[in-house]
């Protein structure tokens, strides 16, 4: 999925929010699950097309060669660790470079055309939710053998976990594949994208999660590859796209209001980045404005993570 240079505004005015105290890391670890937003080179380990580890990708980067972010430079994950006061980025966990000290800082657990439908990833031989979380059980017993069990436990419920998912399960499956559309409507589908949400953050829960921040979809029909299959010869934003991009997120912002009511100490906090975004699309004219609105959203979202 695109848009991943506005998702940079939101993690970044995210991380500022972690460093307010005296510019000191207010987290030991981020853990980041999800798709192509925030994937740093898992992909780069799995016999998939759906890979990010050649040029252009990564001229902009450190070294200004690809590692498997799906983006010229850098994800807004990194910005984020960056801010937060990591002198490194959490590794891909499928890299090499995910073993010994490298992992105290958490670790990116995310796979491009992933998502919360589980057949998502199968289609494109890529990792589930479910099979990211396998992998962060794995982390968590690597963690230990590491620091102790005391130390590990503590990075685990003091680390933040980013969620960015979605997107593919719509555009890269139920638009193009009959047999979903034919199925479900797009309201039905949602519904089991958001209990398959619920059952995620529940399992990472029970694993000690207790700061976990997730975006809501963007305007899915401002994407260009949105635009270029079902725009109709049109440049402008699929307005049905859109619409149930909308539907989706009153899910998902209503799952989570229940998700943090019934589990004790977990703070979860949806970061709202759709009505931003289309503005930034819609009205390049007042990206000003739009960029005040959401850093004003995304402050007083950041601030009731961390308090």
């Amino acid at each position: 999925m695109k848009f991943s240079s506005n998702f940079i505004v939101v993690f970044v005015l995210f991380a500022f929010v972690l460093t307010m105290a005296n510019g000191q890391p207010l987290v030991p670890a981020m853990f980041i699950f999800g798709d192509s937003v925030v994937d740093v080179g898992n992909n780069n380990n799995l016999y998939t097309i759906i890979k990010a580890d050649f040029p252009p990708y990564g001229r902009d980067f450190l070294n200004h060669k690809p590692t498997g972010r799906f983006c010229n430079g850098k994800l807004a994950s990194d910005f984020t660790a960056e801010n937060i006061g990591f002198t490194d980025y959490p590794p891909a966990y499928l890299s090499k470079k995910a073993k010994g000290n490298n992992l105290l800082i958490g670790a990116n657990f995310a796979s491009a055309s992933s998502g919360y439908y589980e057949t998502t990833a199968k289609l494109y031989h890529t990792l589930s939710l479910s099979k990211q979380l396998e992998n962060y059980k794995q982390y968590q017993n690597k963690l230990v053998a590491i620091v102790g069990k005391s130390n590990a436990s503590s990075i685990i419920s003091d680390g933040i976990y980013l969620i960015s998912s979605g997107s593919s399960d719509f555009l890269q499956n139920y638009y193009i594949n009959p047999l979903l559309y034919k199925s479900y409507t797009p309201d039905q589908f949602s519904d089991v994208l958001i209990e398959s949400y619920a059952n995620f953050i529940q399992n990472l829960y029970k694993l000690g999660a207790r700061k976990i921040g997730v975006t809501t979809l963007p305007p899915l029909g401002c994407l260009p590859a949105a635009i270029t299959v079902f725009g109709s010869d049109s440049n402008e934003c699929v307005a049905k796209l859109n619409t149930e991009a909308v539907s989706f997120n009153n899910k998902l912002n209503a799952t989570s209001q229940r998700l943090q009511t019934k589990l004790p100490n977990l703070k979860l906090v949806v970061f709202d980045i759709y009505q931003s975004l289309y503005n930034l699309v819609t009205k390049p004219a007042d990206n000003e404005a739009a960029n005040k609105i959401l850093a004003d959203d995304l402050l007083s979202s950041g601030i009731s993570l961390i308090s």
